[in-house]
């Protein structure tokens, strides 16, 4: 402790404390989840899509994770509820026009696409929004800005129509129609929101129709209902009724089967002729020979 120039240590030199643990920088997580694809990280480029809990992806990416799931690591962590290009959605992104910073020193710190009604760049300081049916993409203040004004003043004729139907929104890019409800999904919402997106997606599946099977071309799908079935061919007229019962036999046939009979008769004649006595006499003669005391009791063949 002496002749060291008088350090003094404390106890943070002496005990050793649980150091805090290591927190992600958020400007490096929202920079990598609006500027990247969430798939195979790397930039955005267009054609870009998103899926139904508004990630953003490359398409290449997309079409190269259905084709080989193995070829992310993460994939299926990632994407692994888009089961084909259905459930994506190609974007229609307005580039950035605006001029490049002079503080920006790398080109890709600087957005590459902004939103086309307020022209507010697209990285992450804002919510931006895309439209399921369209795919357009706008910043959420200035759609809602956009539709407001319009909402506020409307024509005489539609107000009857938009009490009594569905109320549908027009997109001020495309003028395709869409629902406000269910039509309009946040771009890299909040894990709040992401849950959320998660449980309209699980509930519009289960809404989906099954897929029926295949049948072959021209079968009816409900033989009952099916008025147009070709009719029944029809029956030859039975001109043997009343003889079904009896067998039909060829004439040439029962001849044949006689001479065959007859010429086995004679070979059988031949053959006892030349037969002796003593054999002769085990076929018998067809007449009932009476036991003696030799034969009482026993077997004796008699043909």
């Amino acid at each position: 402790m002496g002749n060291d120039g008088g350090s003094i240590p404390d106890r943070r030199d002496l005990v050793r404390t649980k150091g805090k643990a290591e927190q992600a920088d958020k400007a490096n997580q929202m920079r990598a989840r609006w500027f990247f694809c969430a798939l195979s990280k790397r930039p955005l480029r267009e054609p870009v899509v998103s899926c139904a809990l508004g990630k953003l992806y490359n398409k290449d990416s997309i079409l190269e994770y259905l084709l080989d799931k193995s070829a992310y690591g993460d994939g299926e962590d990632i994407c692994g509820h888009i089961r084909s290009l259905k459930d994506v959605k190609t974007l229609t992104l307005a580039p950035n026009t605006a001029p490049v910073s002079e503080k920006s020193t790398e080109p890709a710190e600087r957005p590459q696409f902004a939103c086309p009604l307020t022209m507010k760049e697209m990285n992450g300081a804002q919510p931006f929004i895309y439209l399921q049916t369209c795919g357009c993409v706008f910043s959420q203040a200035g759609l809602k800005t956009v539709t407001e004004s319009k909402t506020a003043s409307p024509k005489e004729g539609e107000v009857e129509e938009e009490a009594s139907a569905k109320q549908l929104d027009v997109c001020p890019q495309c003028a395709t129609k869409y629902d406000k409800s269910s039509d309009v999904l946040l771009l890299n919402p909040s894990p709040a929101d992401e849950e959320q997106m998660f449980a309209a997606m699980i509930l519009r599946r289960a809404s989906e129709p099954s897929k029926k099977s295949k049948k072959r071309k021209g079968a009816p799908s409900d033989p009952s209902s099916d008025t147009t079935a070709p009719p029944s061919k029809s029956k030859k007229p039975d001109n043997t009724k009343g003889n079904s019962s009896q067998p039909h036999t060829n004439p040439s046939i029962s001849a044949a089967s006689r001479a065959v009979v007859s010429s086995l008769a004679k070979e059988e004649a031949k053959r006892k002729a030349g037969m002796s006595e003593a054999v002769k006499s085990l076929y018998g003669t067809g007449e009932k020979r009476k036991e003696t005391f030799m034969t009482m009791g026993t077997f004796t063949r008699y043909a």
